[in-house]
């Protein structure tokens, strides 16, 4: 890389949902368009755009940084980690399920100063800029704090912890920033440019500011909601040398941070966890099991009462609506209409157990049954996958793929 080089770290891409502007193939455009060698997304609490952009940045010549903007805590504080490895792209990632998993609905999602000091390694911690806890902590005119979270930061990331510093502007961040520095110089804790970018250019300033007040139901004459300046736009190296010409060091060292980055996602074939059948049984049986028991419940419930019917029998007791007995059918009735169901299931299964996906069906049949169990709505299935005999023996869809003349070999 060049010695006088810039490169983003804090960038909100359209994964940031409803607050960042930047698709990801416009970024590796205008990325590539900058010169720049290498950028990270560090999308808020989430990863959702890690592959995309990688996949992308990686065929376009351009190095990919992969990270996230988190909260800290439920106060809103906020970090910036960055992935040098596949530890630390393991790490980040326990840290974005924990903050889903581990929070209170009452709060937004959010990680513990004990889940960050457990996750540390392999992440490159970026001080957050003005929404972080040093920052915060200064702004509010708690300097003792500030230091003590600044030391606390040390001590999980060691040579791993940059002061982030910004200048979009605001009031609030040059008011700070002499403190900043001061106590990055204290602790030799290095510096670090960055210009945290939700949208390309200035021209998308009024668009991206309509689309925070569609995210909070807020209008855009309103006063005291959030914003942000013009300033926060994807700007180019020279634009950001000349904007911190007094700490050539800070912008120098993004390049440093782009150097420690070493881990490439790639894209993996899915990996089905082992299905635990809890009987002993493996997983071929315990589909088998379930779909034949499945199976004998359709029967039971719904075909024979829909063959039967029509011909005025029953497999219960009573009399029809004009006062003639009902017919019990016979066990050769029923085989025969069970028949082609239980030819139909078996030739399915051998086609699923032939092309290994066994665990795939038990693991599905588990989470829809689950979420019918907890009053989550599901459909009655949909495309192909409705026209799976074990599908609908496993309660996955609602279908009867005989009455309908559905084909199994559009799904499989």
């Amino acid at each position: 890389m060049p010695e006088q080089q810039f490169i983003h770290l804090h960038l909100h891409s359209a994964y940031s949902l409803a607050e960042g502007a930047i698709k990801i193939p416009d970024l590796i455009q205008n990325i590539s368009h900058l010169g720049q060698a290498a950028v990270a997304v560090t999308d808020t609490n989430n990863m959702f755009g890690a592959l995309e952009f990688s996949l992308a940045a990686q065929k376009s010549g351009i190095q990919p940084i992969i990270g996230c903007q988190i909260r800290l805590g439920h106060e809103g504080q906020e970090l910036v980690l960055l992935v040098q490895n596949d530890v630390g792209y393991k790490n980040l990632s326990c840290l974005v399920s924990d903050a889903y998993m581990e929070t209170d609905d009452a709060h937004k999602p959010f990680v513990s100063w004990g889940e960050l000091e457990k996750h540390h390694a392999g992440l490159i911690c970026l001080t957050g800029g003005l929404n972080g806890p040093v920052s915060q902590y200064l702004l509010h005119n708690q300097a003792k704090d500030a230091e003590k979270a600044l030391l606390k930061l040390k001590k999980s990331f060691g040579n791993r912890l940059y002061m982030e510093i910004q200048r979009h502007g605001w009031r609030e961040e040059a008011q700070i920033e002499d403190a900043l520095l001061d106590l990055a110089y204290k602790h030799d804790v290095p510096l670090v440019a960055t210009n945290d970018c939700y949208f390309i250019n200035r021209k998308m300033h009024l668009a991206h500011d309509a689309l925070l007040c569609i995210a909070e139901g807020r209008y855009v004459s309103e006063v005291d909601r959030r914003k942000v300046t013009p300033d926060h736009y994807l700007k180019s190296s020279d634009e950001m040398i000349r904007l911190f010409a007094d700490l050539p060091e800070a912008i120098d060292n993004t390049v440093l941070i782009a150097k420690r980055c070493s881990y490439l996602l790639q894209a993996v074939d899915p990996i089905l966890p082992p299905f635990d059948t809890g009987e002993g049984r493996s997983e071929i049986e315990e589909l088998r099991h379930m779909a034949q028991e499945g199976l004998e419940w359709r029967l039971e419930n719904f075909v024979y009462p829909h063959h039967l019917s029509s011909f005025g029998l029953t497999k219960g007791s009573g009399e029809k609506e004009d006062g003639d007995p009902l017919v019990k059918p016979k066990d050769e009735d029923l085989e025969i209409i069970a028949k082609p169901y239980r030819e139909r299931l078996e030739f399915e299964l051998n086609t699923i157990i032939q092309m290994g996906f066994p665990g795939y069906f038990l693991i599905v049949a588990d989470f829809i049954q689950w979420a019918k169990d907890h009053n989550i709505p599901v459909g009655p299935g949909r495309g192909s996958g409705a026209g799976s005999v074990v599908a609908w023996a496993l309660k996955i869809t609602d279908l009867d793929p005989l009455q309908f003349n559905l084909l199994f070999e559009r799904f499989l």
